[in-house]
C-alpha cells in the first residue's frame, strides 16, 4: 500500500493545476477519463462553472477556521476525481477551502482512470465512486481516514432513495443538486472537521 500511495502521489496535481486541466478540457471540448462521450464532455463544462462558483462563494465560519488551524500534524489529502463527476465539482472546492486554512494540510488530486490500482484499493460498496479522499500521514504515509464520495447528509439521501426505489432517477439527481446548492458546503466542512478530529484520536491512541 505504501508503494501504491507514493506512486499515486507522484502522479498527483495541485488544486490550481486540476482547475487548469478542466479549463483545458472545456476549451478542447473534451473530458478527463477513459470515456469521451458527449454527455461527459457536457458534464465537464457544467462542472467548470460549478467549481468557479463555489470557489467564490464558500464561506468558513470563524469557529470552523479556528478548529481547522488547531490541527498540528502534517497530512496529505489525496483525492481521486474526474472532471465529469458532479459530486466532485461540489465537494473538492470545499476540501480546498478547508486545506487552505492550515499549511499542515496538503491537497493533491489524481484522476481515477489514470490510477486504477489506487481506485480499486478504495472502493465504496464495491463501486469506483468518486470523489474519494484518502487522508495520509505525510511522514509515515499511514492512512488516517477516508472521506467520500458524498457528504454525510447526501449519502443518507442517496442510500434511502436506493433502498426505496432502486436506481437513482434524473429527478432525484436534480433534488441532490438543489441540496448541494442550499447546503453551501457546510455539511462537507463539518464532515472534514470530524475527519481531522478522528485522525487526531487515532494518533493519540497509537502514541
Amino acid at each position: 500500500m505504501k508503494t501504491l500511495l507514493e506512486t499515486s502521489l507522484n502522479n498527483s496535481i495541485s488544486y490550481p493545476e486540476y482547475k487548469l486541466l478542466i479549463d483545458k478540457m472545456v476549451q478542447s471540448r473534451s473530458t478527463t477519463g477513459s470515456e469521451k462521450t458527449e454527455a461527459l464532455i457536457e458534464y465537464t463544462k457544467l462542472n467548470q462553472r460549478r467549481m468557479k462558483r463555489w470557489d467564490k462563494t464558500i464561506r468558513l465560519s470563524e469557529d470552523h477556521e479556528k478548529l481547522i488551524k488547531e490541527f498540528d500534524e502534517k497530512i496529505i489529502w489525496l483525492v481521486i476525481s474526474e472532471s465529469w463527476c458532479g459530486d466532485a465539482a461540489h465537494v473538492i472546492p470545499v476540501i480546498n477551502k478547508v486545506a487552505e486554512v492550515n499549511p499542515n494540510i496538503e491537497l493533491r488530486i489524481v484522476l481515477r482512470d489514470d490510477n486504477p490500482d489506487l481506485m480499486d484499493a478504495f472502493l465504496t460498496n464495491g463501486s469506483r465512486s468518486i470523489p474519494k479522499l484518502i487522508m495520509i500521514d505525510a511522514k509515515s504515509t499511514e492512512i488516517l481516514g477516508l472521506y467520500g464520495p458524498r457528504p454525510s447528509q447526501a449519502t443518507k439521501m442517496v442510500t434511502e432513495f436506493k433502498e426505496e426505489h432502486g436506481l437513482l432517477t434524473p429527478e432525484f439527481k436534480e433534488d441532490l443538486q438543489r441540496w448541494y446548492n442550499k447546503d453551501k458546503g457546510q455539511t462537507i466542512i463539518k464532515d472534514l472537521l470530524e475527519l481531522l478530529r478522528l485522525s487526531s484520536k487515532i494518533k493519540s491512541d497509537c502514541a
